[in-house]
């Protein structure tokens, strides 16, 4: 009874936010056949615990709601849609609706509402940076099961937090430790991500194809270690490919946002931050070389942010005109 209590507030939770975020109608338009709430059981797994493949951090219930784009006998191609330090906003009910509107079913993960959080961007050691990639391997394996979706056609999406879960959830080391054999996602789509921290075996990645979206004027997570990255990973021979947009700020994509660059004073950033893990599961603080913590002089606050509709569309066609091909679509 009290897990079905805490699961209805949770889904209440979501409910709201997709009503609340539905404010133009040329967002609503794509038709939704069904809508599905899901309990996720997962663990709260600091990042150390993530790192070394554990498996006994604190049970949790969060939440995903799963909105079915049209009734066919055909299992359908989905997207798992996860959110930034801010928690579900109006942008992944665009990305929903843009998705819908293609025949992609799409699975919004809600990672704070069933820890009690409503927001890390003031204070980002409330969860791991880590702890939702074990979130999205129980997303992905929720829709594996489920009878209208095709699991060899589930690709993952996030943006700033959750692009940095979209990822990392790339690694094969993870996929190991939290994956199931036989599912694994078929893309990554990645929002301005955070790319400042090096981890072991970190070009041992997918071989699904990686796509990178980033704005040149992010002062909350800069491009430029992105940039790094994605180099070392093309000299691995992976898939993977960085869309940079000129005068483009962080939380492009959304539109309740204004096209003026907005001042969060209080968000706190590691932009400053060179961060490395050590095998025994620790980032390390690579100027200091002790162990991070968000008490670091790296770690600075205040950030700008703003809606670039130029950057939103260019990003809207290139994942739609990927997704097509990636899952085959008419």
């Amino acid at each position: 009874m009290r897990l079905r209590s805490r699961f209805s507030r949770f889904a209440l939770s979501i409910a709201s936010c997709v009503a609340f975020a539905c404010v133009r109608p040329e967002w609503c338009n794509a038709q939704v056949a069904r809508i599905e709430l899901h309990p996720i059981q997962t663990l709260t797994l600091p990042d150390e615990q993530v790192l070394t493949g554990a498996h006994d951090g604190k049970p949790a219930t969060i939440a995903g709601e799963l909105r079915i784009p049209r009734v066919t006998a055909d299992r359908l191609p989905a997207v798992v849609l996860v959110h930034g330090s801010g928690g579900i906003g109006a942008n992944y009910d665009r990305w929903s609706a843009e998705l819908n509107g293609l025949g992609i079913a799409t699975f919004i993960v809600d990672g704070f509402t069933g820890r009690a959080i409503a927001s890390t961007v003031e204070d980002q050691e409330q969860l791991g940076r880590l702890t939702m990639i074990y979130d999205v391997y129980r997303a992905l394996a929720v829709l594996a099961a489920h009878p209208r979706i095709d699991p060899t056609r589930i690709a993952i999406l996030g943006g700033s937090r959750g692009g940095q879960i979209a990822l990392y959830a790339s690694l094969k080391r993870f996929q190991r430790a939290y994956g199931r054999p036989g599912v694994e996602f078929a893309a990554y789509l990645v929002l301005y991500a955070p790319c400042n921290t090096t981890y072991i075996e970190d070009t041992d990645v997918s071989d699904r194809p990686i796509r990178l979206f980033h704005g040149d004027a992010d002062d909350y997570n800069p491009v430029a270690p992105c940039r790094a990255y994605v180099e070392r990973l093309r000299a691995a021979g992976k898939d993977v490919q960085l869309t940079e947009y000129p005068d483009t700020h962080h939380v492009f994509d959304n539109a309740l946002f204004s096209t003026t660059p907005v001042l969060w004073p209080r968000a706190q950033t590691t932009r400053r931050c060179v961060l490395k893990e050590e095998p025994i599961g620790r980032i390390i603080n690579a100027e200091t070389g002790q162990p991070f913590t968000y008490a670091d002089p790296c770690v600075e606050r205040g950030v700008h942010i703003a809606y670039n509709p130029a950057a939103h569309a260019a990003t809207l066609r290139a994942v739609k005109e990927f997704l097509r091909a990636t899952f085959k679509l008419n």
